[in-house]
């Protein structure tokens, strides 16, 4: 399915999310956006995630600063900065939009001033789409996944749609799952509340270490 750039909204947009899929570009230099419904789909389950040993030095040893919502249309930047990228103009916009609107969230990674790495995504009821994250510097992307899981659990989210899957996910715990069964773990979650934006400081990565190991 195609849709001109200039019809797509942002309010189409989480329809699509409502009903299972999801845009894409075939580059960014295409203005069409096309709609992906994936028979197989990747889902992160909440309790799935693994810290491994080297993950956790690297979080502890403290050089990462970590942030939420700090710097969202960096993070889509970060994600779409490779050779080849399916966020175009069109969808880099919208997602804006959807960030502006309290539905688009990042989660930062820092070295320094410098954003090293981080992850982003819609959040719909109870249910949060992973849309794409990025890394400029070793176990970036896998301190974000860490820090966005820890917030989703407390958060009160039962679905994380990670839409396919990579190697690099199924090695941290993400898994595939058919059509039918996403769709019903998507109608229970839209119809729950979870809470993306919770008062209080980032938690250190000793406290985000310690409650993977209780639910993992």
């Amino acid at each position: 399915m195609k849709d001109g750039g200039h019809t797509l909204t942002a309010d189409l947009l989480l329809q699509a999310y409502q009903i299972g899929v999801f845009p894409m570009s075939e580059g960014r230099n295409d203005p069409d956006v096309f709609w992906v419904d994936p028979r197989m789909r990747g889902v992160f389950p909440l309790d799935g995630f693994r810290i491994s040993r080297s993950l956790a030095r690297t979080m502890r040893r403290g050089h990462f600063t970590v942030t939420v919502d700090h710097a969202f249309a960096d993070v889509v930047r970060g994600c779409a900065d490779r050779e080849e990228t399916w966020i175009n103009d069109t969808i880099f916009q919208l997602y804006e939009e959807l960030h502006h609107a309290g539905f688009g969230h990042a989660v930062e990674v820092w070295e320094g001033p410098r954003l090293v790495g981080g992850v982003y995504g819609v959040a719909i009821g109870a249910a949060f789409f992973g849309e794409s994250m990025f890394s400029r510097a070793t176990d970036a992307s896998k301190v974000a996944l860490a820090y966005l899981i820890d917030h989703l659990r407390l958060g009160g989210y039962q679905l994380f749609d990670t839409q396919f899957i990579t190697p690099h996910l199924a090695r941290l715990g993400a898994v595939e799952i058919p059509r039918d069964h996403y769709r019903a773990m998507l109608v229970d979650a839209l119809s729950k509340e979870a809470s993306f934006g919770r008062p209080g400081p980032i938690p250190s990565a000793q406290d985000v270490i310690q409650r993977n190991a209780q639910t993992s």
